[in-house]
């Protein structure tokens, strides 16, 4: 008989969460969907073509693009704040989602023509305002971690800037790229979904390999180098997955923040900060939160739609007071 460890039957348990609340969550919103009419509409033994429309080109990709976005921003965080040995650091903290939101803008809003290098701009935006943060904030023994949370915020403001003026220079074509700002997963379809998912599937597989490494390097950097490994060059790996992951997040939906600041500390108070279970525990929250976020936005003030992203800061923003009043970094 096989036997499960107590923290891998909550991880499996959360994965299991986060399926039923996807279940739940295509049920809810303007027309109501009992779970029969939902699951008969997915094996294809409903007939009713208005269920079609609305599970198959509405709600399922949406449900489906927060449950792989949350997993990819959770990781991301996760991944970071092993690599700074910051219990703080977040793709939104470290400039990562405002350095490729600054990037992808530029695309939507100055050269809408090659809107299919979003991905690639994203990406390298991210990159850019990483090493920025990551150079400023590196000390001779050591990163410091005030001096991240410092560098963050300046890259940020500047980051922020970019934004600013491009929205004032570009007003013209901003309504398209207001929801996108927010971080809302509305109106984004499959074309979204297929365009984010085979990038997060490679980005998952190589987190399964970085767990190792994720928890070698949380050991601390001498630790590390008396196990004979190259510390620089995993913090260069980690830290690119990590932006890679967080870039093509923002390039598909917007601005998500404290995601990957909160759900990483969720899943440490819940399984420890060993890796081999802080990495999935932190994706199955993600996917969750994020899904919870998105359903609570279009349902609670319905006929609005609130972004996503707006509710994660209201939730993230006294959670990160909380962390910053308990000083657990």
């Amino acid at each position: 008989m096989i036997r499960i460890s107590r923290n891998w039957t909550i991880v499996i348990v959360t994965f299991l969460l986060a399926i039923v609340a996807a279940i739940v969550a295509m049920g809810l919103g303007s027309v109501t969907l009992s779970i029969q009419d939902i699951l008969a509409t997915v094996f294809s033994t409903s007939s009713k073509a208005v269920n079609d429309t609305i599970i198959w080109d509405i709600r399922l990709p949406r449900v489906l693009l927060a449950l792989i976005i949350g997993a990819n921003i959770a990781i991301s965080g996760a991944l970071l704040q092993a690599v700074m040995g910051n219990p703080l650091a977040d793709p939104g903290l470290t400039g990562v989602t405002s350095g490729a939101a600054a990037c992808v803008l530029v695309i939507m809003l100055a050269a809408p023509k090659y809107t299919q290098f979003i991905p690639l701009a994203a990406f390298v935006g991210g990159l850019v305002a990483a090493s920025i943060v990551y150079a400023l904030a590196w000390r001779r023994n050591g990163i410091s971690p005030i001096t991240i949370i410092l560098s963050g915020v300046a890259v940020n403001a500047l980051c922020g800037g970019v934004i600013g003026c491009l929205t004032i220079l570009y007003s013209d074509r901003l309504p398209g790229a207001v929801q996108w700002l927010n971080g809302s997963l509305a109106a984004k379809g499959n074309k979204a979904l297929f365009m984010v998912f085979p990038y997060a599937m490679a980005g998952w597989i190589f987190s399964i390999f970085a767990i190792r490494k994720a928890n070698i390097i949380r050991l601390g950097e001498q630790v590390a180098s008396n196990l004979g490994e190259n510390v620089n060059r995993i913090r260069i790996l980690l830290s690119l997955l990590a932006v890679f992951l967080s870039a093509i997040s923002v390039a598909a939906i917007g601005m998500i923040g404290f995601v990957g600041l909160v759900v990483p500390h969720m899943a440490r108070l819940i399984v420890g900060s060993d890796y081999k279970y802080m990495l999935p525990m932190s994706m199955a929250l993600g996917a969750l939160v994020l899904l919870l976020a998105d359903t609570g936005g279009r349902t609670l003030f319905a006929p609005l739609d609130i972004p996503a992203g707006i509710l994660m800061a209201v939730i993230g923003a006294p959670y990160f007071l909380y962390l910053m009043r308990r000083r657990t970094f």
